[in-house]
């Protein structure tokens, strides 16, 4: 093989199968569209600790779908190789919030539709699933929900602080009971109108209430 035949290799013909207009434009919005994304999730974030390491991963798996699906197109025989190449990439970090599913799914789509040269579908498509989950994801509850945990001596106490709940709260289920001899133990889901919790006050002077504990819940965790 001579210096001329690598010149005329398919390897060095393929460098020009995407033009540069094409990658600057399919990269740019790719990190715009990525960066909308990334303030969709931060403003939407319910957990207990919010990642900010996670919301620049939004970013980058848009830009680098984007890089993947560009080369992608470009060669049928290299679609075929990067199928078989990323069959064999496997992911252990743990999903902790179902919503971060979404997100992730949203930045892999929103960077296939922009190599496919689909650009309008991408765009509005983000804007549109943006609004919808600021709507829902946002959506204030009627109700504030809260586990309280009730450390009562006997039968009678016990019914005690269940009646008192049902006149002071909207809702209130028993989740677990634990007896022991002298001691009765209720952790109860309670939801009520507004913040003001002076009702824990006023159980815990209940006769034959030791303790009281009321913690906040959203149905996924506590704190």
């Amino acid at each position: 093989m001579t210096f001329n035949d690598i010149f005329k290799s398919s390897f060095i013909e393929n460098v020009t199968s995407v033009s540069i207009m094409d990658m600057v434009i399919a990269m740019s919005l790719a990190f715009c569209i990525g960066l909308f994304i990334f303030l969709i999730y931060k403003k939407t974030y319910s957990g207990v600790m919010y990642s900010a390491g996670f919301g620049t991963t939004l970013i980058a798996l848009t830009m680098i779908t984007t890089l993947v699906i560009l080369a992608v197109t470009s060669n049928v025989v290299l679609s075929l190789g990067m199928v078989g190449a990323l069959s064999i990439v496997r992911f252990r970090t743990a999903i902790k919030e179902p919503l971060d599913i979404a997100f992730l799914f949203w930045s892999i789509a929103v960077g296939i539709v922009l190599a496919a040269g689909i650009i309008p579908l991408a765009v509005f498509g983000s804007i549109f699933i943006g609004i919808i989950l600021l709507v829902f994801v946002n959506r204030r509850q009627n109700t504030n929900p809260y586990i309280l945990v009730v450390s009562c001596t006997d039968k009678a106490s016990e019914n005690k602080v269940i009646e008192y709940l049902k006149s002071k709260s909207t809702r209130s289920v028993v989740k677990s009971k634990t007896v022991q001899k002298g001691n009765i133990e209720l952790n109860l889901e309670v939801r009520i109108v507004g913040d003001n919790t002076d009702f824990v006050n006023d159980i815990s002077d209940l006769d034959g209430v030791n303790s009281a504990v009321l913690v906040s819940y959203n149905g996924e965790y506590m704190g």
